[in-house]
């Protein structure tokens, strides 16, 4: 089967859809498929290149409009190909519109990884397409079933939704270093807190601060962003008088599953639907470790049930989460039941095999 998958962005380039693709792509190949990717480039220049066995078209960009590239030649490109299933990854507009008008694929699969939910402005124009895009597919992926009850674009199209998961590889995260995880305990002595991701606007890392005024612990912050919101949330710290409690650590990706093992409590205090999953809860519980996360109405919650893996708390609400916090530190037996239970919950639904094997079983649904 060739397999076309069409996007903005892949490997170098860091983040949550670059690499899922990255990911199935590679994987497909293994399992003996022909694997192109369709992206832009991050200059003028057209060029291809095999990585790791998957062809990856790097289209010349000519611009990019509210974080979203434009090419003329990612559409030039896309005439010249005749794949078996085009897997468009959403939401990025051009490519929608490249393969609803131009595309030559048998059948057309979305993934479906969030609604627009910052640049409002561009939905209003995006929209008739996107629910066009949506209703010619022959079948969408969404991440959860949450997500599809909530989106006002995916509800309508419940019944041509599948369920795949993202997945992870968990070795990594079921076992770290031990004295790696002894040098961390030591450098950051006290019950440790964790947060992994982007500084971004929705990740909410802002009320995990506040709430630290409330919590006798340490918080490690791991993830990067521009340096304005960096000293934003620094500043934040010191007006509340919390440094002590919060340690920005920047990329820490060689180290992450010592991380995972070193803390007591992982946290994900969304506040926006942009967080459409949080792949990082997976890394946490298969470490074996309690998750507190926030109802924004997404997969996040759907991930980490309530009282089962975890704590699940109302969004931009720091006192809440700083009594979640307090409840799971003082009390070992209730975060090792959770952890328990988080580790159990990936092990059965989350990992990379049965989100492969859920993707393969929607391709071929739709080349019967």
């Amino acid at each position: 089967m060739y397999i076309l998958h069409i996007y903005k962005d892949y490997h170098p380039i860091l983040g949550g859809i670059e690499n899922h693709i990255r990911t199935l792509a590679e994987a497909q190949v293994k399992r003996g498929h022909s694997v192109s990717v369709l992206v832009t480039s991050l200059d003028g220049r057209t060029r291809i290149e095999a990585l790791n066995g998957v062809r990856v078209i790097f289209a010349g960009r000519l611009a990019s409009v509210a974080s979203t590239p434009l090419s003329l030649a990612l559409i030039t490109r896309l005439v010249g190909e005749r794949p078996d299933i085009a897997h468009l990854h959403y939401p990025y507009p051009p490519g929608d519109l490249a393969q609803s008008f131009f595309g030559k694929s048998r059948a057309t699969v979305i993934t479906y990884h969030s609604d627009i939910v910052r640049q409002k402005g561009l939905l209003r124009f995006y929209a008739p397409l996107l629910r066009r895009s949506l209703a010619r597919a022959n079948r969408i992926i969404a991440t959860s079933p949450r997500y599809v009850e909530t989106s006002p674009f995916l509800a309508p199209h419940a019944a041509k939704c599948a369920i795949v998961p993202y997945g992870i590889e968990t070795a990594p995260f079921e076992s770290a270093d031990a004295a790696r995880v002894a040098t961390i305990k030591t450098q950051h002595p006290g019950p440790l807190i964790l947060f992994v991701g982007q500084l971004r606007y929705y990740k909410g890392v802002e009320y995990l601060i506040r709430a630290m005024s409330q919590v006798n612990a340490r918080a490690l912050i791991i993830g990067s962003e521009t340096t304005t919101r960096l000293d934003e949330l620094r500043a934040l710290a010191h007006t509340l008088g919390v440094t002590d409690r919060v340690v920005f650590l920047g990329e820490q990706n060689a180290d992450l599953p010592a991380f995972y093992q070193a803390c007591e409590v992982f946290v994900l205090p969304s506040v926006e639907r942009s967080e459409a999953f949080g792949i990082v809860q997976l890394e946490a519980m298969t470490a074996g470790r309690p998750v507190i996360s926030t109802e924004v109405g997404t997969g996040t919650s759907w991930i980490n049930q309530h009282e089962v893996t975890g704590l699940v708390v109302p969004p931009r609400d720091d006192l809440a989460l700083a009594q979640a916090l307090n409840r799971l530190l003082a009390d070992d037996t209730l975060r090792t039941r959770l952890g328990a239970a988080g580790r159990a919950r990936v092990l059965s639904q989350f990992t990379t095999t049965h989100m492969l094997e859920g993707v393969e079983a929607v391709y071929e649904s739709v080349i019967r």
